[in-house]
């Protein structure tokens, strides 16, 4: 179920504006509007869902299942040496939108030398 208030709902729904570059039964991967590198995806459930915690173990494998399909196309794609993955719960872990996302963000070496 989709909450209306919710700014990834309304790109699960086509009403708001993304880079889609995956989307299944189950999960959509965008790109964020403020990226921290080159290829940086996020990976939602098309459910709304809020935050880990509510995160239904089926849901989690389908959401799973997403992630590694995103992080090998970003591997094929692009040749990162490295990738982060980031899932954030909760305003004290710094998650600013309330739905469930995965942030795939691909390193290279020259990143870490600053």
């Amino acid at each position: 179920m989709a909450d209306p208030s919710c700014p990834f709902c309304a790109i699960i729904m086509g009403e708001g504006w993304a880079r889609e570059v995956y989307r299944d039964d189950h999960a959509v991967a965008f790109f964020p509007l403020r990226p921290a590198a080159l290829g940086h995806t996020l990976v939602v459930p098309r459910r709304h869902i809020s935050d880990i915690w509510e995160l239904p173990e089926a849901d989690a494998v389908h959401l799973t299942h997403t992630v590694l399909r995103v992080a090998v196309a970003l591997r094929t794609a692009i040749a990162p040496d490295g990738l982060n993955i980031i899932q954030s719960s909760g305003a004290a872990a710094t998650q600013t939108v309330p739905h469930l996302h995965v942030h795939l963000v691909p390193r290279w070496a020259a990143d870490a030398m600053g």
